[in-house]
């Protein structure tokens, strides 16, 4: 049974809002199965808000996105999901990239009202191929059509000393640096590719050397860093505030980046409010993530920060209302110049989406 909804009004119903992140997919049983007995933190903590939201389709994602914010547009960002069941193995994750182009057609017949569902679409892609990615890169530029805007990497970036976190074998130290990776990486911008990239909060020097050795192409770091809160980092979340925010300073340097405010309602940060039944107010979202978000648009800017619902993942700490009013609650002093990029202007930039 899904979680209720959060009773409360929506803020600033007319804001226009493009969704930077989002995902859809179809899991199998077996698949939640194997998340709730994995080893690991993670896993068995978002196994349940997975197996609520098992069947994630156009359907489940219109009943969020209609449930009172003005969702203009959204980005689709690879879950994994619908990757071809056969064939070479680095070409799979085309299947993915099918399968959401199909939905965004789906929505741009109007017939499911006016929101543009997936009107951007970021695929997963093994850039550790090297040269041999190009030919993968052209699939899924095929694939997707006017709509494919750039991959986030089919290998799992997100590393940490302490296994626990996302269980052993789960994240490739160092990829960011390692020369295949930047061999496959340095193709996207010749192929008008942006790079989505997901990590915890130690691994953004990597970052930094990656978006200093590349400055024309487009990097959008997910989930404002990675902030962590569990394992080794149990307690000390505070303590590393400062750290977080020293390379955050230092990346907003690079002006190729720009940053996903969201992403916070995963079990990583270690916040209070994940898993709580029913989910948490928009108030309680707002006090847990400002010293984050406030910090992303203070370094970069709101002409370089997104707003993301990142769900359905992100349901494991609140509702889609819920989540988009505490964004909104964390505006309030801005200027309309400034709710505009932070809420649709940089997405819309970024990902090229039609206006």
């Amino acid at each position: 049974m899904a979680l209720p909804l959060t009773d409360e009004p929506v803020i600033e119903p007319d804001l226009p809002i493009v969704d930077a992140h989002h995902h859809l997919w179809l899991l199998p049983e077996g698949s939640i199965a194997e998340m709730e007995k994995r080893d690991s933190i993670y896993a068995p903590a978002l196994a349940p808000t997975f197996r609520r939201h098992a069947r994630y389709l156009l359907d489940e994602f219109l009943a969020d996105v209609s449930s009172g914010h003005n969702i203009r547009s959204t980005v689709f960002v690879d879950a994994g999901a619908m990757y071809r069941a056969d064939g070479e193995e680095s070409m799979r994750s085309v299947g993915e990239v099918e399968f959401v182009n199909g939905v965004a057609a789906m929505s741009a017949s109007g017939r499911f009202g006016e929101s543009r569902i997936c009107a951007g679409i970021v695929g997963g892609v093994n850039l550790s191929l090297g040269d041999a990615v190009v030919e993968v890169l052209e699939a899924h530029l095929r694939a997707g059509g006017t709509r494919y805007r750039g991959v986030r990497s089919a290998q799992v970036v997100a590393h940490d000393a302490d296994w626990r976190i996302l269980g052993p074998g789960v994240g490739i130290p160092y990829l960011l640096l390692d020369r295949r990776f930047r061999d496959g990486f340095h193709h996207l911008h010749r192929l008008g590719l942006s790079f989505d990239v997901w990590l915890f909060e130690p691994q953004l020097p990597e970052l930094i050397d990656l978006a200093r050795s590349s400055p024309d192409t487009s990097i959008i770091l997910n989930h404002v860093g990675g902030p962590l809160g569990i394992g080794r980092y149990a307690g000390q979340r505070e303590a590393r505030f400062p750290v977080w925010l020293r390379n955050i300073q230092t990346l907003a340097r690079c002006q190729n980046v720009t940053v996903k405010l969201g992403g916070l309602g995963l079990p990583f940060p270690g916040f209070s409010s994940f898993g709580k039944e029913p989910g948490a107010t928009s108030e309680v979202l707002a006090s847990e993530w400002r010293p984050y978000v406030e910090s992303c648009i203070e370094a970069f800017g709101p002409d370089r920060c997104m707003f993301q619902s990142n769900f359905p993942v992100d349901a494991a700490s609140g509702s889609y209302r819920a989540i988009w009013n505490a964004f909104k609650r964390l505006t309030v002093g801005a200027s309309a110049h400034e709710k505009a990029a932070l809420f649709g202007g940089t997405a819309t930039r970024i990902y090229r989406l039609a206006h």
